[in-house]
């Protein structure tokens, strides 16, 4: 796919994606969404890929979604055609045409086999925020501000937000930024562990490039993609079995792997490890195990 409103850029085994409507403050078109949903696509099957940052070009991260439709922009039978409806009348809400668009993105950020971080530069105002809660590490700069504006839109906290946003924060700090609406600064989303660092505006992407390059070197890339997956996905577990289950499969499949032995032999030689095991080629046959139905 060729991109038009996003940048795609590896340098040093680090995806730069750079939202790209700068004159627009990066607002969020439906074009946007497709490739950033193709850029982690990408991503995924990409070996020469380690590691992933966001942020947005000019002035501003992303200033939410792009109101040009008007009064229509968050009707879905204006903007999609009438959805179906059941014999009796009421909407069928099994139509794929309801599926909120943005929830698409943030699913495939959340499946994503990489470590995503979110180099937030400026305004992140609405989906613009929501769209990095999927991410795994949020940077902010000094001149970056978020708010969570759907209750003064009319509409609700969409990207399946309702369930990344109180993991993250909390339930009573996720509920006070939603009911409000209200637009607060770096250092409220710092204090409210929406963000992991503040930095000055000419130390963010520095910064999240020293974090990129840290996770990269010295590990396994198959052992990442794993932890990202199990860390997400026990998320939603009710009981710590689950995880003892998939710990157990990830030791026993890892333990045997030339990855391993060859951080054990890097360790007990003082080098830096060489793992050549790939995710596009390696994963373990176990994976994705929450689409199992012996799992489930």
């Amino acid at each position: 796919m060729a991109y038009e409103t996003i940048k795609y850029e590896v340098a040093e085994k680090i995806l730069m994606i750079t939202l790209s409507r700068p004159e627009k403050l990066n607002a969020c078109t439906a074009a946007m969404e497709r490739e950033l949903i193709d850029a982690f696509d990408r991503a995924d099957k990409d070996d020469d890929v380690g590691a992933i940052i966001v942020t947005g070009a000019g002035r501003a991260f992303c200033a939410g979604a792009d109101l040009s439709r008007g009064a229509d922009t968050f009707d879905i039978d204006a903007r999609r055609g009438p959805v179906k409806r059941l014999s009796n009348g009421s909407v069928d809400y099994s139509d794929p045409n309801i599926s909120d668009s943005g929830g698409h993105l943030t699913l495939q950020i959340f499946k994503c086999l990489k470590p995503v971080i979110a180099a937030v530069n400026g305004p992140a105002i609405g989906m613009g925020v929501t769209m990095q809660l999927a991410m795994d590490i949020r940077i902010a700069s000094e001149a970056a501000r978020f708010a969570f504006v759907f209750s003064q839109r009319g509409i609700v906290p969409e990207e399946a937000s309702c369930w990344f946003l109180p993991r993250i924060v909390g339930i009573e700090q996720a509920l006070e930024w939603c009911y409000t609406g209200r637009i607060f600064p770096a250092s409220e989303a710092l204090a409210g562990r929406l963000v992991s660092k503040v930095v000055p505006p000419d130390q963010l992407l520095p910064t999240a490039r020293a974090l990129a390059r840290k996770i990269i070197e010295k590990t396994a890339p198959v052992s990442i993609a794993l932890i990202r997956q199990m860390m997400w996905r026990m998320l939603g577990a009710d009981d710590p079995i689950e995880a003892h289950k998939i710990d157990s499969r990830g030791m026993y499949t890892r333990g045997r792997s030339a990855d391993a032995k060859e951080g054990v032999i890097a360790f007990l030689e003082k080098r830096p490890p060489l793992f050549k095991d790939k995710v596009s080629t390696d994963m373990p046959d176990y994976f994705p195990w929450w689409t199992e139905r012996k799992y489930k």
